[in-house]
């Protein structure tokens, strides 16, 4: 697979994933919900941590919000650029399609949050009980490196109350898919599900 090839493919994943954070951020207030079937919901939300919402200052008490924050997001740019490296090194070699297709799905979600991390809390303003506005007069809800990332799709396919004999969470109440997440965290799952499954072929031995 050519370099131009997988950069079409990582140009593609940003525009669907911008384009579709723009709307939300620019239609929907925090928290607003569109139902679209039982089992798909269009529900905005806003994650300033790590994946399901998970804060660095949950695990460190000593580091503020502010600055594991700021932390985190100059990790995600450290982090996508030895996958960028990574990338370019296995077109280089020639490596399996399956292999570039899925460093470039990697690479495209994580760049796509960063985006957000870096650059919303400057282009947006506040989402809580009202519309964003892009661009505001009065600036941002944050500062560069302190945005926050747009999550909007949810699934949640199955609400129910367990059966009891289930081990510590029998008989509580249980959503499944409960987590809402983005088409970049979607790129990025396809492509580390991609890396698993098909391990044999991602790092075939010549």
């Amino acid at each position: 697979m050519s370099l131009k090839k997988a950069t079409l493919l990582i140009v593609v994943i940003l525009l669907i994933d911008q384009i579709s954070k723009f709307y939300i951020k620019t239609h929907f207030a925090l928290n607003d919900k569109t139902i679209v079937f039982n089992w798909f919901q269009i529900v905005f939300v806003e994650n300033e941590g790590m994946a399901w919402g998970t804060k660095m200052s949950d695990f460190i008490s000593f580091i503020s919000d502010r600055t594991a924050k700021l932390i985190l997001t100059v990790f995600r740019i450290v982090a996508v650029c030895f996958i960028s490296y990574w990338l370019v090194t296995s077109i280089k070699k020639k490596s399996a399609t399956i292999l570039i297709v899925a460093i470039s799905l990697i690479f495209a979600g994580a760049l796509g949050n960063i985006i957000d991390s870096v650059f919303y809390g400057v282009l947006f303003n506040d989402s809580h009980s009202q519309v964003a506005t892009f661009l505001p007069k009065d600036g941002g809800y944050g500062e560069l490196f302190h945005g926050k990332v747009v999550d909007m799709l949810h699934f949640p396919m199955w609400s129910g109350f367990l059966p009891k004999w289930i081990p510590f969470i029998g008989g509580d109440y249980f959503t499944f898919f409960e987590p809402v997440f983005n088409v970049a965290d979607m790129a990025i799952s396809t492509g580390i599900g991609m890396l698993i499954v098909f391990n044999k072929k991602a790092f075939e031995k010549k």
